[in-house]
């Protein structure tokens, strides 16, 4: 028997060829690959914003341990019951100079009307850490309510009076080891003070000359003496005692405002009406759900803030009809409310007292100032 048979050859099946639709999808398919690799790996240089929490200046909210505690309380003053909410809107930003979004949440988020895509320099300024903005936001944070308290007191007919409050000293501040976090700088070089900027101007027209404070410390009054040090800040040479310094106010009654983990002025105005509606007979807005967003000062202005659309957003997810708008950012809510809400134009406090008498019924909200009319 013959296993082999030289005479015969034999000759190999052909090579069945891949048709040509495959060979472009498995090449189509590896780009696709090694371009998401690149977008998720590759750093940018945006960041995203976003709806954050909702808080009701009128509810409750956790403190630092946890415990259940309302946003607002008042002691020392009568409060009345409320109802509803006075809702303020947050913004959350997800990415850092640490850690930017990739591209591929970016490509997400720009298909999202609740989110913006931003440059990073805009929201983390070249040379500031997370840790120094979040730092300068809980400062105006602080600084919101204060001034929200004192709009809010003046409109109920309380007498406030202006003060300026040590907050913090700087690392090479020649008044350290004079003044004190929490020091109250009544006046300064014999003139009585009331803001900031009275201080930075007797400062300044000293030339460098040391400068006499009227301090009053845990009760006592002491008269210090602080030499500024020269700076210059856009072409201008400054003088400066090196510490950083709150709006402060002597209130006539204890208002507390417990908010933790949310930095920013932009709760001012809905903090200012939650005081209103706390210490005021019947419901300030009618029962409703009412959500706001602007800064406020001690007069009353209502100002601009960041991220309006997406705090509409997050008011409509909350479950908010209504919206009280500052009039600085109308330009940029035409045309971006979401359905379901409308938004009221606000320029001061008054303004935005007179919306929630139209909402809860009392006057017609129709005839109400909107970011279109």
């Amino acid at each position: 028997m013959a296993l082999f048979d030289d005479r015969v050859t034999i000759v190999p099946a052909p090579r069945r060829q891949r048709p040509r639709a495959t060979s472009i999808g498995i090449w189509s398919l590896t780009v696709a690959i090694f371009a998401l690799l690149a977008l998720t790996l590759l750093p940018t240089s945006f960041v995203i914003q976003q709806p954050g929490p909702v808080f009701n200046t009128l509810g409750s909210t956790q403190n630092a341990s946890g415990e259940e505690v309302p946003l607002i309380s008042v002691d020392g003053a009568q409060t009345y019951p409320t109802a509803g909410a006075l809702d303020l809107l947050t913004v959350q930003v997800v990415g850092s100079r640490e850690r930017t979004p990739s591209w591929f949440e970016l490509a997400l988020a720009w298909f999202d009307r609740s989110r913006a895509v931003l440059p990073i320099d805009d929201v983390f300024p070249q040379g500031q850490s997370t840790e120094q903005r979040n730092q300068e936001s809980a400062v105006m944070m602080v600084d919101s309510q204060k001034e929200a308290t004192a709009a809010a007191l003046t409109h109920l007919g309380y007498d406030v009076k202006p003060m300026v409050r040590v907050y913090a000293l700087t690392d090479d501040s020649p008044a350290t080891g004079i003044l004190q976090k929490d020091d109250i700088i009544r006046a300064a070089n014999g003139q009585t003070l009331t803001d900031t900027d009275e201080l930075r101007s007797i400062i300044n027209a000293g030339g460098g000359a040391p400068v006499t404070l009227t301090v009053e410390r845990a009760g006592e009054t002491l008269t210090e003496t602080v030499t500024p040090t020269q700076a210059t800040a856009d072409g201008k040479t400054l003088w400066l005692i090196g510490v950083s310094t709150l709006h402060d106010y002597d209130f006539p009654i204890d208002v507390t405002i417990q908010l933790d983990n949310v930095g920013g002025p932009s709760a001012g105005m809905m903090f200012a009406l939650g005081i209103i509606d706390t210490l005021s007979e019947g419901e300030l807005n009618g029962g409703e759900q009412v959500a706001g967003t602007g800064t406020i000062d001690a007069s009353g202005t209502v100002g601009p803030i960041g991220g309006i659309r997406q705090k509409m957003y997050g008011a409509v997810d909350a479950g908010a009809r209504w919206f009280l708008a500052p009039t600085a950012n109308c330009d940029e809510v035409v045309g971006h409310v979401p359905d379901g809400l409308r938004v009221f134009s606000v320029a001061t406090l008054d303004d935005a007292l007179s919306a929630l008498q139209a909402i809860r019924g009392d006057g017609d909200v129709d005839a109400l100032p909107t970011c279109g009319s």
